[in-house]
């Protein structure tokens, strides 16, 4: 019987040595190691570059607008921004998932104590006191803990770049709001300027018919061509006011302090500076975060395909526990065990090989969806570059066109006072005239708007392990910038 036990604890011992060595000496990981992806685009972008592609930062990119109210906006957005809050708490959730994983490969420990007193058959009133300790460890022989803390790892990455595109799309949407909101206000200027026209060329009307040198279907068209400017007058404020409740929901900021703030800085469309776009599609793609984060994902599905194969193989691992009880005054005793477990997967029904080929399938659909983020990058950067253009050669004819509008309207309106024009004509003018005003207007708002499609399709001058900002810091932040 000793014998038999010697033997039996040498073979345990033996057990545990090759299971420590094997632990600590590395074991085999099953499973695809992931690798950087290349991203297979051309080497040239295609659409013409604005500005013959003028150098200049990302990162600082909003300060050139030169409009402090911009930036107001941009810091209240931040520091108030459920979106970004979010994104935090989905990082903190997949940080916490990381740290879970990476202690599954640790030994766990755990310990209980208990004292009770109570009466004996005898009488007697007995306190008996015990202790003891629990400690498990499972070896990692095929790398499906490594694997799933790769797996967590990646993801937690990921949710760091979902956080970064979130604050791009916000500073994005904030600025082009803003641009809204200012070209709005000028086309509301517009009208009211043509309001003020109009209604002098009514009264001037109503004299004429009055004193019988018109004819009274010339009032009846200048009162209608009055009424139709001021009902596209009232539909522009409203726009208008659409945008500031807009503005409103993006920053946070209670809506009579927004307005204060809006009405104090300078009613024009804030121009941005150029941006950088002379490198070849591959490098700018590198700064998106959107892109790093699908990578990521991609990184942590072929990580999980691992996880899935190590569930093919055995598993060990190592227990033990000791015990220490005692009652009354009597003489403590001590129990113990340790001792190896080992797992054999024997038949399962095909559920194992099952997970591996879900795993597989997921990594596919990653890659799938991997390689449509690139495809739709490109597409984004190459079509704001051909609206840039676009809008860029439209605004100048715009200009022009404008201006000579105007002209005209000042010869039709000098014709028409001496009598070798009719009101026909000077109100045909005036319509074409703000036609062209508002069509300038538009243009040049859209092209600051394609300027910010531009920024948030090259990644907003996001660059790789920047790290992300808690909720707290965003807010501390936004109070110590001026």
């Amino acid at each position: 019987m000793y014998t038999s036990r010697c033997a039996l604890w040498r073979t345990t011992l033996r057990l545990c040595a090759i299971g420590l060595t094997i632990a600590l000496g590395g074991c085999a990981v099953v499973g695809p190691n992931h690798a950087q992806l290349e991203t297979k685009t051309s080497s040239a972008w295609q659409a013409p570059l604005p500005h013959g592609g003028q150098v200049a930062a990302l990162g600082d990119w909003w300060s050139q607008f030169n409009d402090p109210e911009l930036t107001g906006l941009q810091r209240s957005a931040e520091s108030d921004s459920p979106t970004l809050a979010k994104a935090w708490a989905n990082i903190e959730k997949a940080r916490a998932t990381l740290t879970s994983a990476r202690g599954s490969g640790l030994p766990a420990m755990n310990g209980q104590a208990s004292v009770t007193r109570g009466t004996q058959q005898t009488g007697e009133v007995a306190t008996a006191r015990s202790a003891g300790l629990d400690a498990s460890w499972e070896i990692d022989l095929f790398g499906k803990i490594r694997r799933s803390t790769e797996s967590a790892q990646a993801r937690a990455q990921a949710r760091e770049d979902d956080w970064h595109d979130a604050r791009i799309s916000l500073a994005a949407e904030v600025a082009d709001t803003y641009v809204q909101y200012r070209a709005c206000r000028l086309l509301a200027d517009a009208h009211a300027q043509e309001l003020t026209s109009i209604g002098k060329t009514v009264k001037a009307t109503e004299s004429l018919v009055r004193a019988g040198l018109n004819a009274s279907s010339d009032g009846s068209l200048a009162r209608a061509s009055l009424a139709s400017t001021t009902s596209a007058g009232l539909a522009q404020s409203a726009q208008c006011e659409l945008l500031v409740k807009s503005l409103v929901d993006l920053t946070g900021r209670a809506e009579p302090q927004l307005r204060d703030r809006l009405a104090s800085g300078a009613n024009r469309i804030p121009q941005p500076g150029a941006i950088d776009i002379q490198s070849v599609p591959a490098q700018a793609l590198r700064q998106r975060p959107d892109l790093a984060s699908a990578e990521r994902e991609l990184a942590a599905a072929s990580a999980e395909i691992g996880v899935a194969q190590a569930d093919l193989y055995p598993s060990i691992s190592l227990s033990g526990s000791i015990n220490v009880s005692s009652v009354s005054m009597a003489s403590s005793q001590t129990t113990w065990s340790f001792g190896p477990t080992l797992s054999l997967p024997l038949f399962d029904g095909g559920k194992r090989k099952a997970a591996v080929d879900s795993a597989r399938a997921a990594y596919n659909a990653a890659m799938a969806d991997w390689r449509q983020s690139v495809r739709t990058a490109v597409k984004e950067v190459e079509q704001s570059l051909v609206r840039l253009n676009s809008t860029a050669s439209r605004t100048e004819q715009a200009e022009r066109a404008a201006q000579e509008y105007r002209l005209h309207v000042v010869g039709i309106e000098a014709q028409w006072r001496a009598g070798s024009a009719s009101l026909l004509d000077l109100e045909e003018s005036r319509r074409q005239a703000l036609a062209a005003q508002i069509e300038l207007i538009g243009l040049q708002r859209d092209r600051v708007e394609y300027w910010i499609a531009l920024y948030k399709a090259l990644g907003g001058g996001w660059q790789s392990h920047t790290p992300a900002m808690s909720p707290e810091d965003l807010d501390s932040l936004s109070k110590t910038s001026p």
